[in-house]
């Protein structure tokens, strides 16, 4: 997933409308992420929201939104479909975006998911030798994002189950699900992720590290398809 994730995704949107267009791209991606429990289902969303990110693009080839909805979609299709092309590709789409403007929250995010889940499927070694991908940047990523645009339930949100994931142990993680909990909800995806935050301090406080860390992995991006 979404100044946000698809995808995977912020600080200039929090209280800025949405054009049309970038709304309906944003729901193409929400659904395929959090809804869609068919992976050709959520092939054919994604595919909505590349041919709608196209389309602007085509005549403002610098539209910021447009651009991120590419590389979140195409980060999201790579997840789906495993292909190696696509992933690295993703990647430097987002570090192209962050080149352009360090404080963008969402593309720092997306960074940061990039990393977070290529090492959560494949394990560090293999991650990095393949991909590129480090826990270590993922999680400097996510900072970043938190930093520019933590007051949203999306980046927040997202960021904790990306960390508790990885491990249900880790304080920051509880301590952003906390957050998000309580944050800005401005669109889908942020009742999504406020939902999810609620949905993952359940058993934390609870003292169920195993059962935190499964709904985080359940209530991620794609999560149906990581089960």
């Amino acid at each position: 997933m979404p100044k946000c994730l698809l995808p995977l995704l912020s600080a200039l949107l929090v209280l800025a409308p949405l054009p049309a267009w970038a709304q309906s791209a944003r729901d193409f991606l929400t659904q395929a992420s959090f809804v869609d429990r068919d992976r050709d289902a959520a092939l054919r969303h994604i595919g909505a929201a590349q041919t709608a990110a196209a389309g602007v693009l085509r005549g403002r080839p610098g539209d910021r939104e447009a651009q991120l909805t590419q590389v979140t979609a195409l980060a999201y299709r790579a997840k789906l479909t495993g292909s190696r092309t696509e992933a690295v590709a993703a990647r430097k789409g987002f570090e192209g975006l962050i080149a352009r403007d360090a404080g963008d929250a969402e593309a720092q995010l997306g960074l940061g998911a990039w990393h977070m889940g290529a090492v959560n499927k494949l394990g560090r070694l293999v991650a990095r030798a393949a991909l590129g991908a480090s826990r270590a940047t993922g999680l400097a990523a996510l900072d970043r994002a938190v930093a520019l645009g933590g007051n949203r339930a999306f980046v927040s949100g997202l960021s904790a189950l990306l960390r508790l994931k990885a491990d249900p142990d880790d304080p920051r993680g509880r301590q952003l699900a906390e957050v998000a909990a309580r944050a800005q909800v401005r669109d889908p995806l942020d009742r999504a992720m406020q939902r999810a935050a609620a949905a993952v301090l359940a058993p934390l406080r609870a003292g169920n590290a195993a059962a935190a860390q499964a709904t985080a992995t359940r209530l991620l991006p794609f999560g149906a398809f990581d089960r």
